[in-house]
């Protein structure tokens, strides 16, 4: 791999880290502030969720390292490089949580995609890695849909573009409504 292809690769993966370690970060909140009925289902959902998803930062910055780069894994240069806001949903009930993680899971998953694309032809290697923590990534969406979506597959939170409105979406749906 040639030293600009090794930079961009590095560039790419640091910005999977810092989404990561948001996603572990957003996830123990959201095991902290779910209540209702589902707490116990989804409080407990979460944890081994938070477990690899941390593994998967490991992994990351470690691939960094092993590139010649230096992860950040600090909160402030997280917070300086994100592209995206906080996590927008405070004490809320297990399934207005749930509508906006799906929501955070879709842009996890797509971003992962696109860095699993651009890895193909500099460095299968990494690319690998990605293919591996998109199938945790995918699965955990999986689990989180699972509670959103009816037995004739219409998603509560379709068209959803903000958590809020997956939140409240997926409350309506709870509640019996359309």
């Amino acid at each position: 791999m040639t030293t600009q292809d090794s930079a961009a690769v590095i560039e790419l993966l640091q910005m999977r880290l810092h989404a990561l370690n948001d996603l572990a970060l957003t996830l123990k909140h959201i095991h902290w502030n779910v209540v209702g009925p589902h707490f116990i289902a989804v409080h407990e959902m979460i944890d081994p969720q938070v477990e690899q998803v941390r593994a998967m930062t490991d992994d990351l910055a470690e691939r960094i390292s092993t590139l010649g780069g230096e992860p950040h894994g600090t909160p402030g240069a997280l917070v300086s490089d994100r592209t995206w806001n906080d996590y927008s949903i405070g004490r809320a009930e297990a399934i207005e949580h749930l509508g906006a993680l799906d929501l955070v899971y879709t842009s996890i998953v797509e971003e992962h995609r696109a860095a699993m694309k651009a890895t193909d032809e500099p460095d299968p290697v990494t690319q690998d890695m990605l293919i591996e923590q998109l199938r945790g990534l995918e699965l955990f969406q999986w689990f989180v849909r699972a509670h959103l979506e009816s037995s004739g597959g219409r998603l509560s939170t379709a068209g959803a573009s903000t958590e809020r409105k997956a939140a409240a979406q997926a409350a309506e749906q709870a509640r019996g409504r359309p």
